[in-house]
C-alpha cells in the first residue's frame, strides 16, 4: 500500500495544482479579453485563492476519479493483458487513464449539479486543458509507480 500512496499523493497534487492554475488562467483570461485590467500580482494571488478555495470540492473529485483511473489500470494490467507490460506502455496507460478521469468527473458534476463547476472547462479549449492536467497526473503517477522498486511492474 506504502507504493501506490507514494505514486499517487504526488500525482493528485500535480493533477490538482495544474487543474487549479489552468482553471484560474482561463477565467483571468477572458475578464482580460473583456478589457479587464489584471496585474500579474493580481494573476499570482487569485492563483493562490483558487488553490485554496477549490481543494475541499475539485480537490476531492480529482482524488476520487484518480483513485478510480489507476484501479481500472491495474485490473487490465493484472487481468486484461496476458503478457508483460512495458513500462513506457504502463506509463501511458496511466496518463490515459489520468486524463479521462478528469474528462469523466467534468461530464459527470453538469448533470448531477446542473452547472460546470470548474468555470475554466467551459469552453472546449479549458475542458482539454483540464484533462491535461490529469494527463500529467497520470503520467508522474505511471514513471513514480515504474520507478519504485516495489513498482507494479517489479519481479517481486
Amino acid at each position: 500500500m506504502w507504493p501506490f500512496i507514494k505514486s499517487f499523493l504526488p500525482a493528485w497534487l500535480a493533477t490538482f495544482l495544474v487543474a487549479s492554475g489552468l482553471h484560474t488562467f482561463q477565467v483571468l483570461k477572458a475578464l482580460s479579453n473583456l478589457g479587464v485590467a489584471i496585474l500579474p500580482s493580481e494573476w499570482l494571488s487569485t492563483a493562490l485563492k483558487d488553490v485554496v478555495g477549490l481543494l475541499p470540492t475539485y480537490g476531492i473529485i480529482i482524488a476520487v476519479a484518480l483513485l478510480l483511473a489507476f484501479g481500472v489500470v491495474t485490473i487490465i494490467r493484472k487481468y486484461a493483458i496476458k503478457h508483460d507490460i512495458t513500462k513506457p506502455r504502463f506509463i501511458t496507460l496511466t496518463s490515459v487513464a489520468g486524463a479521462s478521469s478528469i474528462a469523466v468527473a467534468l461530464l459527470a458534476m453538469q448533470p448531477i449539479l446542473n452547472v460546470t463547476l470548474i468555470a475554466g472547462a467551459r469552453g472546449y479549449d479549458g475542458f482539454l486543458l483540464q484533462c491535461f492536467s490529469g494527463l500529467f497526473g497520470g503520467f508522474i503517477y505511471g514513471l513514480l509507480r515504474v520507478t519504485s522498486r516495489s513498482g507494479p511492474l517489479s519481479n517481486s
